[in-house]
C-alpha cells in the first residue's frame, strides 16, 4: 500500500553533514528521513523555493525533454530501502515507470507538480512518528528551511 506525502524539505543532518529530505504523509503523524547527495539536496530546494537556475540543471533538463517528447512525470513511488538504500519508481505519462534514486524522482516530481508516494513498509522500516504535540519541532525546522539557501548544499 501506498501513502501520499508531501516533502517538507531538505536540511544538513549533524554531525556527519550529510543532506536529508524529510518526507511527511499527508493525513498522519509519521515522517520519512532520506539521506540524499548534495546536489540531489540543492535540486530540490530550488524547486521548493521556485529558483529558476539560469542554465537548467540536470533535472531541469530531464524535465524539458520529457515535455519535448509530449511525456511529463504523473507520479513517484518510494517503492522499497535494502541494505540502507531508497528505491523509487518514476511514473510517467504513457505508462513507462523507469527506476530511479528517490532523490532524483522527488527532485523531477517537484518540478512537474506530479504527487508523491511511499510505500507503507517503509514507514515502518524508517519512519520516525512526530505526535502533534510535538508539532512546534517541526514548524521549527520548516523556519530552519525558510532560512536555509540552496548554495548551502554545494559541496
Amino acid at each position: 500500500m501506498s501513502i501520499p506525502v508531501e516533502v517538507i524539505g531538505v536540511r544538513i543532518e549533524m554531525p556527519s553533514n550529510q543532506p536529508i529530505v524529510l518526507l511527511k504523509e499527508i493525513d498522519g503523524i509519521r515522517y520519512l528521513p532520506i539521506w540524499v547527495g548534495a546536489v540531489e539536496a540543492s535540486a530540490i530546494a530550488f524547486a521548493q523555493q521556485g529558483v529558476e537556475p539560469t542554465r537548467p540543471l540536470t533535472h531541469d533538463l530531464f524535465n524539458t525533454v520529457l515535455k519535448l517528447l509530449d511525456s511529463k512525470p504523473i507520479r513517484v513511488d518510494i517503492s522499497e530501502l535494502k541494505d540502507g538504500v531508497f528505491y523509487a519508481e518514476l511514473h510517467l505519462h504513457g505508462g513507462v515507470t523507469i527506476s530511479a534514486r528517490p532523490s532524483d524522482a522527488i527532485a523531477l516530481a517537484l518540478r512537474a507538480s506530479a504527487p508523491i508516494f511511499a510505500a507503507e513498509t517503509l514507514f515502518a522500516q524508517a519512519g520516525i512518528e512526530i505526535p502533534d504535540e510535538a508539532e512546534d519541532e517541526v514548524e521549527k525546522f520548516r523556519e530552519f528551511l525558510d532560512q536555509i539557501n540552496p548554495d548551502d548544499f554545494a559541496s
